[in-house]
């Protein structure tokens, strides 16, 4: 038997050459606070197209000055930001990867110079600053930085576009009854909590017709808050808008504690794809190569999210390829090394 974690997969029109995936990961290597791609960014994520990783996507890109959790973010919320951004795309091409952007917006979480915004005014605890609550019209317009940043993508080349709905930044923030006590139109009840969510998929995918994702935290880890049971719901909605796959993590929407061990958060890939029918990313301690092939092989996930593990060894599906006894043809520069 083949190992599943090198076999192709396709999401609309792309084809990912394996099942590995770099998660996001924030590198607050950002100059000047202008959000662009700097040298550093495209030695990082090349590095792990030129590992054989199949999808590279990169760290929570902020579609708005004030959305971003540090001022060393990188961004996608002006036009001047594309040019680097191709740039990183192009050299992770060249080595037949693909790559996808997440779209961001931190909300109350978000440490910059300014006001913060949120769906209510709570803040994440007693030593951050309190959120504004976000208008109407404050809504409509993130959503429009969502639309925009989503073009922007389009224009740089990006194969996948991941939503960053999860680990309570601000999309999280108004999905979780924990954050979101409005009682308009966007609170008061699970659809209504849902609609930030599907007014930005509706943006983005009037601009976007590539792969679209989705992370999401599928557990509060509160009693008064949502764990998985309740996301697979809000897993239909997003499929019925034509999600193409939901990356499952988990926290992060208020304080709390979390018994994080190896695979912790697999349970909830694999609920969601039983339940809602829908493809979704494992993620969360994911170290052993034969770990991540027993994921795929009993149809728990249909993506494997590396965060760390890539951090420490770049040519982790080197690594995978041995120890699961499967092929791994190496960039040609490095056949005598490997």
């Amino acid at each position: 038997m083949s190992a599943k974690l090198f076999e192709p997969i396709t999401f609309k029109n792309m084809t990912l050459k394996n099942r590995i995936v770099m998660s996001p990961m924030c590198m607050y290597s950002c100059q000047a606070e202008n959000g662009k791609v700097t040298t550093w960014h495209k030695t990082h994520y090349t590095s792990r197209a030129v590992g054989q990783v199949g999808l590279i996507m990169l760290e929570a890109s902020a579609v708005h000055t004030q959305g971003r959790i540090s001022m060393q973010d990188l961004g996608i919320w002006e036009d001047g930001q594309i040019e680097g951004l191709r740039e990183l795309v192009s050299l992770i091409h060249e080595q037949d990867a693909k790559v996808g952007i997440q779209l961001a917006h931190a909300g109350r979480k978000a440490i910059v110079d300014g006001p913060i915004y949120s769906s209510s005014p709570l803040p994440y605890n007693d030593k951050m600053e309190v959120p504004e609550e976000m208008t109407i019209d404050q809504i409509k317009d993130t959503v429009e930085d969502f639309r925009k940043a989503a073009i922007r993508s389009k224009e740089a080349g990006f194969d996948v576009i991941e939503i960053h709905g999860a680990h309570g930044y601000l999309i999280s923030q108004f999905l979780s009854p924990l954050t979101n006590h409005r009682t308009d139109q966007y609170g008061g009840t699970k659809e209504k909590r849902f609609n930030f969510l599907r007014e930005i998929i509706t943006a983005v995918k009037s601009v976007w017709d590539g792969a679209l994702f989705i992370r999401i935290s599928a557990n509060d880890y509160h009693e008064d808050g949502y764990d998985v049971e309740d996301y697979v719901e809000y897993a239909e909605w997003m499929k019925d808008l034509g999600v193409d796959l939901i990356d499952c993590s988990s926290g992060g929407v208020v304080p709390a504690k979390i018994n994080p061990y190896p695979g912790y958060q697999v349970q909830y890939a694999d609920h969601l794809k039983s339940k809602a029918a829908i493809a979704t990313g494992a993620v969360g301690m994911i170290t052993s190569p034969f770990h991540a092939e027993e994921i795929l092989q009993n149809n728990r996930a249909d993506l494997i999210f590396l965060a760390r593990e890539l951090l420490r060894d770049p040519y982790w599906p080197r690594r995978a390829a041995e120890e699961l006894n499967t092929e791994l043809t190496p960039p040609q520069q490095y056949e005598r090394g490997w």
